[in-house]
């Protein structure tokens, strides 16, 4: 391929500065004023009411125009095959929100069918979720706690927990805090608040995501060994409950040991397999579907909760739920969890749904994913249902077998309801230890995710920091604290790098109008007697100061010496003005009174004596001329970062160095102009659009320094 032939140009126009651009291109004043913008937004017409219809209600847009040729085959295999998923991750995640099983299959059902009206993402598959289980299970056995529901039997003399009590008040607790989470969301989809999503970077999500998981496998372990460990909460928690396992083993029931590391190989060997044969399977082997199949078969016929204490699922209702209200007493205790829950099953959707819709080349609008996923967990939550998301594994396999609408959720959901309706009850005696090996198996891709430290630490170690401090923080305390703990120290760090940027100085590339670090390049210039200087952050109260410190550092001048150096001199320089005057009227008039006929002799030397002052008064040759503020990473100024500014243009001026600045976006002009910037002495005459224009500027202004000197020394000679 031929190398692509350089193009040179050439400018010929005069130096501009801001106030010279804003003429040249009749610059426009006009602002609409804020009342026009409210009644603007608040205006309705048909094609506006249609257009908020179909947004609202991205169902209405979509489904008329389904092409049944083209979709419904793939949406159909797609549908069937992640309704499949959906009954033993149902089941499986409902032990993590600490809830009967069978209400994981409603959460798989009531909210996949509303997502289906009124998301706009095609491709994702909403549902229970890992994360946002433990997270709902941290809630119920808190507010629900086993020692609440202890009864003495009269029969063994023993206490024991009284399970259908505990149980519902658990559901209660999960759907109050799941309702209260709902209304947040559509809340903040209202008040278009879908950006708060930029605040969980993706080192952020993924490192709080494999915090969760090992919270997730914790949590397990009590279903994989057969043991009882009591509840510990607060900060800290998981790891007593790891102690408290560590002192339990000794009573592990080895039956129900054997059933999970069984399942766990047999999971995990059919999962390599399905990935080996990827590209040969029509449709993936429903792994999960043929064990928990199997292990019920076995179960019921081996007797395995008879005859060896292996714990089952129990007891699964027919049919589905009346609605309830949420009980409104509990919400007050929920708030905190009820919010936290609300922006990560917000964050991982969205996240997920992007990256589908980058793919395939299609909108995701933020706000009304807020809204839908507001919908279906309110209204999950009067069904009964716990808090859901979007989960990776399912939308996967959506994906790769052909989903291309939401139909196939819908679809996924229909299968749910056919199994609630006829098929549930035929897994009751289903080993909970089966359904603690699918969430081990299942979580195999969040575990993978330590690797993304590594892969971090080589591109960017802040990155890196947030990842682990991140995982640590969650590990340490719940995952709701460790959430808030979570963005607090990425904003941290965030505010931390605007306090500490690199200063730099900046020279030219020989014979361009192109400028660069004279630290980073070898072959770039400094222009003589001008000091160029950027700061790779903007300028805010945070690090005003710090500006100030490595101005002066980098270009050399100590400006808290020169100053009160330059006012000794200057009141020297009055003095000494005021004393040559009086010595000269004096002479002059004792001259005048001696010889009245020569007073031009006196003017003459009243002349010499003041060019005398004004030679002394030169500006330091040490000095730079000029010093430019290069300001383009700047995006916006406070206050304070506008009276820094102020500030260095004055004292650099009083000292005989001219302060310009360039390379300013209009907010910062603007910001300029209005945090009293400019005045009758500074106007826009020292802004300038582009580096270039303020060095010529300013060697021209030194060029006629240079020649006034001249012009004084011939006068002086």
């Amino acid at each position: 391929m031929e190398e692509r032939r350089r193009v040179g140009y050439y400018v010929h126009r005069e130096v501009l500065d801001e106030g010279k651009v804003d003429q040249l291109a009749e610059k426009s004043d006009v602002r609409v004023p804020f009342s026009e913008k409210i009644r603007e937004s608040v205006r309705c017409s048909g094609p506006r009411l249609k257009s908020c219809m179909l947004s609202s209600v991205p169902v209405l847009s979509w489904l008329p125009r389904y092409s049944l040729r083209d979709n419904a085959i793939g949406d159909l295999i797609s549908g069937i095959s992640v309704g499949i998923m959906h009954l033993p991750q149902g089941m499986a995640y409902a032990l993590l929100a600490a809830v009967p099983p069978v209400f994981g299959l409603y959460s798989s059902f009531y909210p996949i069918l509303i997502y289906f009206i009124f998301g706009s993402s095609k491709h994702i598959s909403v549902g229970t979720y890992a994360v946002m289980s433990v997270m709902i299970g941290g809630v119920t056995e808190r507010l629900a706690p086993d020692a609440n529901f202890m009864m003495y039997v009269n029969a063994t003399n023993q206490s024991m927990v009284d399970v259908l009590a505990r149980d519902t008040e658990r559901v209660k607790v999960a759907a109050a805090v799941t309702f209260l989470s709902g209304l947040f969301q559509m809340l903040l989809g209202l008040v278009q608040f879908g950006f708060v999503v930029t605040y969980l970077s993706e080192p952020l999500v993924r490192g709080y995501t494999t915090g969760a998981a090992i919270h997730v496998i914790v949590s397990q372990l009590k279903y994989t060994f057969g043991i009882s460990p009591k509840r510990h909460s607060g900060s800290f928690a998981l790891i007593f409950t790891v102690i408290e396992v560590c002192y339990l083993v000794p009573e592990t029931n080895i039956g129900t040991l054997v059933v999970s590391l069984v399942s766990i190989i047999g999971l995990i060997m059919v999962k390599e397999l399905n990935t080996y044969l990827g590209k040969k399977l029509p449709v993936p082997i429903p792994v999960e579907l043929l064990g928990i199949i199997i292990a019920t078969v076995i179960s019921w016929q081996v007797n395995l909760e008879g005859k060896y204490g292996v714990e089952v699922v129990g007891e699964i209702p027919s049919g589905l739920q009346p609605p309830v209200m949420p009980t409104a007493s509990l919400f007050g205790q929920v708030i905190g969890d009820a919010f936290a829950l609300s922006v990560v099953g917000y964050g991982i959707a969205i996240s997920l749904g992007r990256i589908f819709a980058l793919k395939y080349g299609y909108k995701v609008d933020s706000n009304q994913e807020l809204i839908a996923l507001g919908l279906s967990n309110s209204i999950g939550g009067v069904f009964q249902c716990f808090a859901i998301s979007c989960s990776m594994s399912r939308t996967m396999v959506q994906e790769s077998t052909g989903g291309k609408t939401q139909v196939a959720s819908a679809l996924s959901a229909m299968v749910i309801l056919v199994i609630m309706l006829w098929i549930g009850a035929l897994f009751e005696e289903l080993p909970k230890a089966v359904l603690a090996a699918i969430i081990y198996v299942n979580l195999n891709g969040m575990m993978k995710q330590f690797m993304d430290i590594p892969t971090l630490w080589k591109s960017n170690k802040v990155d890196m920091l947030v990842w682990v401090a991140t995982l640590i923080l969650t590990v340490l305390f719940n995952p709701d604290m460790g959430l808030a703990a979570s963005i607090a120290f990425s904003m941290l760090t965030v505010i931390f790098r605007t306090q500490l940027p690199k200063y730099s100085l900046l020279g030219q590339v020989p014979e361009t109008d192109i400028y660069r670090p004279v630290e980073n390049y070898n072959q770039v210039n400094e222009i003589p007697g001008v000091v160029i200087f950027r700061s790779s952050a903007t300028l805010y109260f945070a690090n005003a100061e710090m500006y100030q410190d490595a101005l002066a550092e980098k270009s050399g001048i100590d400006i808290t010496k020169l100053i009160p150096q330059k006012k000794k001199a200057e009141a020297k320089r009055l003095r000494k003005e005021k004393k040559e005057a009086r010595k000269a009227k004096k002479d002059a008039k004792k001259n005048a009174q001696e010889w009245e006929g020569e007073p031009d002799s006196s003017e003459n030397e009243v002349d010499k004596g003041v060019a005398t002052v004004e030679e002394g008064s030169k500006p330091d040759s040490t000095l730079p001329r000029a010093i430019i503020l290069e300001l383009s990473p700047v995006n916006f100024l406070d206050t304070v970062g506008v009276k820094t500014l102020r500030n260095i243009q004055r004292d650099y001026g009083d000292i005989g160095v001219e302060v310009v600045l360039c390379g300013c976006q209009t907010g910062v002009i603007e910001n300029l102009e209005s945090g009293g910037f400019f005045s009758e002495k500074v106007s826009k005459a020292c802004l300038f659009s582009s580096i270039h224009d303020a060095v010529l500027h300013c060697q021209t202004d030194r060029a006629k320094i240079n020649k006034d000197d001249e012009e004084v020394q011939a006068t002086h000679f």
